[in-house]
């Protein structure tokens, strides 16, 4: 999650600035060798693979803060964040790969870096390789997992992401559900916000929104990504050199970079980088075949789907779009919604004396994704003059989906009605309005746009 302020550099870079002024910087990024003595690695692909770690280090943060932010007591210097960004060889494209820090691995050989004793390669959690072996067993680990060369690493904290966002003014996040979690504070209604250092710490920390946990966390963090990258490329940021500077300056103190990633990189990337925007970036989550998969000595684990996870990291090795490109929609954007269609159940009647007009509705409808019952049938009135959505209070998220997709309609409750939701169709229907959920399907694997999840249309 906080490797995102370090994908910001990278982006930041993109306005060309001079060498002199990122040369300045260079000797503030600590550094290590990443790579050292590594031998049968995968084969080198088109483009560049950075592996991009988030640790909980919180040395700089005050006791107010941590208190405020819910950021518990001493840092563990472990991992709770793995991505993979791939930079594709145009330099057109960033493809994010999210690791569940869960995710069930088997390391190589190597020294532990705690007691110097050495191990054989066995069982654990993706994010257990950082407290065994560092940075280092965590690429070895994540290369023998995905086949993928690691050309470059970066590591980053609790610190750098917060100052970050702060120097940024904030990143605005949209969400069409109120989202409170008690373990790390988060209070936000439903809205469009502005978050910043503090507040966003909580939104990409939080995992007790729903029984998602992990998964949906990961999806915010790649949501929180796709804003921070439309916050910095329009802003005017990038074509600020001292503000450029500024921003640089707050994140680099709490990086960490391995010793090949230096100025020269960053400007050779930030230069061919230069229209980068949320719609050149993808996101995706490994796809995973097993929750809950239990191993003796480890605890429970997600174990990926072999085949699908495959084909994703044969995309990244081959330098491909992760999900094939999608047509520009005709017409007007659709509406966001907080259900999708698809799991919303809809009964048509035809509430007039026009003749086939629940069956227009009906096919409208199911057009735009919604379940209908692909059976009509008339009102008992026949006199509606207005069209009315019927629903159950418990799902009144659903019917407020389903009224956006009926312009102008008349939401009425209706105590026990169930989970099927009634239209009735009023002489006022001229059409159904394409909607679609604010929210990327919560699956892992599931590819969405950086200009999908950032706010916009809503």
């Amino acid at each position: 999650m906080r490797a995102v302020t370090a994908l910001s550099v990278v982006v930041l870079a993109s306005a060309g600035i001079g060498h002199a002024v990122l040369s300045g910087l260079d000797s503030d990024i600590p550094r290590f060798d990443a790579f050292k003595d590594m031998k049968n690695r995968p084969r080198a692909g088109d483009g560049m693979n950075v592996l991009m770690v988030g640790t909980d280090g919180r040395d700089e943060i005050t006791e107010e803060e941590r208190r405020k932010y819910r950021l518990g007591g001493a840092p563990c210097h472990c991992t709770d964040t793995i991505m993979i960004v791939h930079i594709s060889e145009d330099r057109e494209r960033a493809s994010v790969v999210s690791l569940p820090r869960d995710s069930y691995a088997e390391t190589p050989g190597h020294t532990d870096r705690t007691t110097g004793e050495h191990h054989e390669g066995h069982p654990l959690k993706l994010n257990a390789a950082y407290a065994e072996g560092g940075p280092q067993l965590t690429i070895r680990t994540v290369e023998n997992m995905t086949r993928v060369k690691i050309d470059h690493y970066l590591e980053v904290d609790f610190t750098s992401f917060m100052k970050t966002v702060d120097i940024l003014g904030g990143v605005k996040i949209c969400t069409v559900q109120p989202l409170k979690d008690s373990y790390t504070g988060l209070d936000l209604p439903a809205g469009t916000h502005t978050l910043k250092g503090g507040q966003a710490l909580q939104y990409v920390r939080a995992r007790h929104l729903d029984g998602a946990s992990d998964l949906s966390r990961m999806k915010r963090q790649q949501r929180f990504l796709a804003a921070l990258i439309d916050r910095a490329t329009s802003s005017g940021i990038l074509l600020n050199p001292l503000r450029f500077r500024d921003v640089t300056r707050a994140v680099l103190g709490s990086v960490r970079a391995d010793q090949g990633f230096g100025t020269d990189e960053l400007l050779t990337l930030g230069r061919a980088m230069r229209n980068f925007s949320p719609s050149s970036s993808e996101f995706t989550t490994v796809p995973i075949g097993q929750m809950g998969y239990a191993v003796k000595g480890v605890g429970s684990t997600l174990k990926w789907d072999p085949a699908k996870s495959e084909r994703l990291f044969d995309a990244l090795r081959e330098d491909k779009p992760l999900a094939a490109p999608k047509p520009k929609p005709k017409g007007p954007a659709p509406v966001r919604v907080p259900v999708d269609p698809r799991q919303i159940r809809v009964q048509v009647e035809n509430g007039t004396r026009t003749s086939g007009l629940g069956k227009r509705v009906d096919d409208a409808l199911a057009a735009t994704g919604f379940r209908t019952t692909k059976a009509p049938r008339n009102a008992e009135d026949r006199a509606v003059e207005r069209t009315v959505v019927a629903y159950d209070p418990r799902w009144d998220q659903s019917a407020k989906s389903l009224a956006a997709a009926l312009p102008g309609s008349e939401l009425k409750p209706v105590k026990g009605q169930g989970a099927t939701l009634k239209v009735i169709a009023g002489a006022d229907f001229e059409k159904v309005a394409k909607v679609r959920p604010a929210d990327p399907p919560q699956e892992s694997g599931t590819v969405v746009r950086g200009d999908e999840v950032v706010c916009g249309d809503q």
